[in-house]
């Protein structure tokens, strides 16, 4: 028989959100729906009860996927079924991801996979707000071990009013959008844009967003509760330990490594330096302890005494491993137009960290088209953002765009998008290489895209710049902590706190923080973001002594846009039967033209570098689109003589009739008299026949009257 367990959350507004368990997936080690309006997602936990061998971490896969019956509608392609995740999924997964875990123990090493899927679609509900909710209570009622449970959810801010998971159109109105994830306890990810928004103001919708989660983790553990499996966690034993090793080498190798890391060197020589420690320490063993000593320990425990070092040196001395101060920004060198043939191009290096970015400009027609479940449109503005092996000095095999690549992407290009304006006419995309790594690569996209952005003349409203902070605290003494400004790869590694922060001198248009400690003070928070305000700064004071406003004139290779509006029914003659005429017309001018029905007018995009080329497209628009108007004076060229008059053409397409006896005012016999095929004359219509359409024009009402004679 099905029992089937049940746990409503209420909103403040009243909407409700109800997790259910005992229906589906029960073989499943935990299964969870949960339903909001008419949203419905299915979240799986499964995870193997050994480690396999040699595996020292957590070997975590998160999977959300939208199914596109969710939504009435057909995959597109040719192959009619789901695929390949988009980079929203990609993006909702690493959400997950992100939040989860640092939440399982540090010593549980099997492997775990959480599916999440989304099988019923409400377009008032944002689906990727509930994908965490749903994963954790999956979590929550099984067996497996979790220090959990935890809960994410998005704020928006209307009009000075705070939202917990607003609606796609309630976003739209909105100056903030901020994916918070959180503990009962404290809070672990954040990530969103806003339109310059100050500190303050983030950290109070980081506070509501929390207040909102303690609530939804309340209603896991009564629904947990209900469920028996959940009420013993299993037993494991991953890991094994040797306390005389672990002793031994924090003895004899701490002060090498504490002495190297106060040295300030660069990280191929530190690195090179702190693994020279390591091999000497294991060639002076004798033989029967190279037996008796287990290699993957002697590594473990050597990189705990590395990590413990570090941190103890930016403690005690507030001296980092570059032999900065806590504050201290790297050296930054800037450079703009780099390359000659993109349309703008930038370098941005700060310390071992490098960007060289470009940005494109084109039509319409070059649009990120998006053909979700849960959004279909385009988008007029995008990044992308590269991170090849060579920039850390690896040789790895290339697999595709990696979820990380995605995600930093995203990162900077919610951060500028902000500040693109909204009748700019191009399309823009922005390619980011990571030419070095060494921390912080993404801010280094953003401040990179700002310059070349400027490079090619896109009018920002303002430039960006961005910044990630870290943190070190003490666990014994939670008053002693470092907050550092601009920290390398190390010190993200090892450090307690990865808080990206992107904005305007006026204010954040976007961030991502990932807390590896429970218990973060909002007063820490506080100042992480008045120091990476200043840091900001900093950075965006060399931007601008680079560039300090977009480029007045385009560069030659930069290709122009001219927009057209015409009548809705000329649409139809532009494109031409099958695209012929719109085909022919590019080819003839070596123009790109795109055109779309807006508000019940054809709008004409013509994009091209040859103004020549540019004018003859608009000519022939123009003509093809051409609507007479009656009382109007044409230019018109003579195609045909007949008995009763004369055919002239006003325009490519369109021809009127000039009867003989709107010639003259005088009485004409014949019209060869007047006229001869090919004269260009001037006309005026001075009717449109009702019935067929047919033009009426005359030459004598354009002709000065005779005066009568007595």
């Amino acid at each position: 028989m099905i029992k089937e367990e049940k746990q409503i959350i209420k909103l403040t507004d009243g909407r409700e959100i109800t997790i259910s368990t005992g229906k589906l997936a029960k073989q499943a080690h935990g299964s969870v729906e949960v339903r909001m309006g008419d949203t419905h997602l299915l979240a799986t936990v499964v995870s193997s009860y050994e480690a396999k061998e040699g595996v020292d971490f957590l070997p975590l896969t998160v999977d959300y996927r939208e199914k596109f019956a969710a939504d009435g509608r057909f995959p597109g392609g040719f192959l009619k079924r789901e695929a390949r995740p988009t980079d929203n999924e990609i993006l909702v997964m690493r959400l997950v991801d992100r939040i989860l875990r640092p939440m399982f123990p540090s010593d549980y090493h099997a492997e775990v996979q959480i599916m999440i899927s989304l099988n019923s679609h409400d377009p008032n509900v944002k689906p990727d707000a509930l994908a965490a909710l749903a994963a954790s209570s999956a979590i929550a009622i099984s067996d497996i071990p979790f220090n959990g449970p935890i809960s994410e959810v998005r704020v928006a801010r209307i009009n000075g009013k705070y939202i917990i998971n607003p609606s796609s159109e309630q976003l739209k109105e909105s100056d903030i959008d901020l994916m918070i994830g959180a503990s009962s306890n404290s809070v672990a990810m954040v990530e969103g844009e806003m339109q310059e928004i100050s500190e303050a103001e983030m950290i109070e919708a980081i506070k509501i967003g929390h207040e909102a989660i303690k609530e939804q983790c309340n209603a896991q553990l009564e629904l947990a509760k209900k469920v028996a499996a959940s009420s013993v966690k299993r037993e494991y034993c991953h890991e094994s330990h040797d306390e005389e090793l672990k002793t031994r080498i924090k003895k004899d190798t701490y002060d090498a490594i504490y002495s190297i890391a106060s040295e300030g060197l660069a990280k191929e020589e530190r690195s090179s330096k702190f693994k020279e420690i390591i091999t000497n320490w294991i060639e002076n063993l004798s033989e029967e302890e190279i037996e008796k000593y287990d290699e993957r320990l002697i590594k473990a425990y050597y990189h705990a005494v590395e990590k413990e070092a570090i941190r103890d040196l930016v403690l005690s001395e507030k001296k980092r491993l570059d032999g900065r101060n806590t504050t201290e920004i790297r050296p930054i060198w800037c450079e703009i137009d780099y390359l000659k043939s993109p349309h703008g191009s930038a370098v941005f290096t700060r310390g071992e960290t490098q960007s060289l970015t470009t940005v494109t400009l084109g039509s319409a027609t070059d649009v990120n088209r998006l053909d979700g479940v849960t959004y279909q449109g385009h988008e007029s503005f995008y990044l992308h953002y590269n991170f090849p092996p060579f920039s850390t000095g690896e040789a790895r095999m290339l697999r595709g765009t990696s979820r990380r690549e995605i995600g930093h992407g995203n990162l900077a290009q919610r951060a500028l998008k902000m500040m693109i304006p909204s009748d700019n006419p191009y399309t823009v995309r922005v390619v980011s290489d990571i030419l070095e790594s060494n921390g912080s690569s993404s801010m280094a996209t953003v401040c990179a895209g700002t310059m070349a952005l400027m490079d090619a003349g896109i009018k920002m409203k303002k430039p960006v710049s961005g910044i990630a902070m870290g943190l070190i605290s003490d666990k014994k003494d939670p008053n002693n902590y470092a907050i550092l400004s601009d920290i390398l790869g190390d010190e993200d590694h090892l450090g307690d706190m990865d808080f990206k922060v992107c904005g305007t001198a006026d204010g954040i248009t976007a961030c991502q923080m990932d807390i590896k400690i429970e218990g973060l003070s909002y007063e820490i928070l506080e100042k992480a973001l008045n120091q990476a305000l200043n840091g900001r700064l900093h950075i965006l004071e060399k931007i601008t002594s680079t560039i300090d406003k977009p480029r007045e004139q385009l560069k030659p290779q930069t290709p122009k846009i001219i927009k057209l509006e015409v009548p809705k029914s000329a649409i139809g003659g532009i494109i031409g039967p099958g695209g012929k005429i719109i085909q022919e017309l590019q080819a003839a001018t070596s123009t790109n033209i795109s055109i779309e029905e807006v508000d019940e007018r054809g709008v004409v995009e013509i994009l091209g570098t040859d103004q020549d080329g540019i004018d003859n497209a608009v000519k022939k628009i123009k003509s093809i689109a051409f609507v007479p108007e009656v009382g109007e004076i044409y230019k018109g060229k003579v195609k045909s003589i007949m008995p009763y008059g004369a055919f002239v053409g006003i325009s490519d397409n369109t021809d009127g009739l000039i009867h003989i006896s709107e010639l003259k005012w005088e009485r004409v016999e014949k019209v060869e008299d007047v006229l001869k095929e090919g004269d260009e004359i001037e006309v005026k219509l001075i009717a449109i026949d009702e019935k067929n359409g047919k033009l009426k024009l005359s030459r004598k009402v354009l002709l000065p009257k005779p005066e009568k004679k007595d």
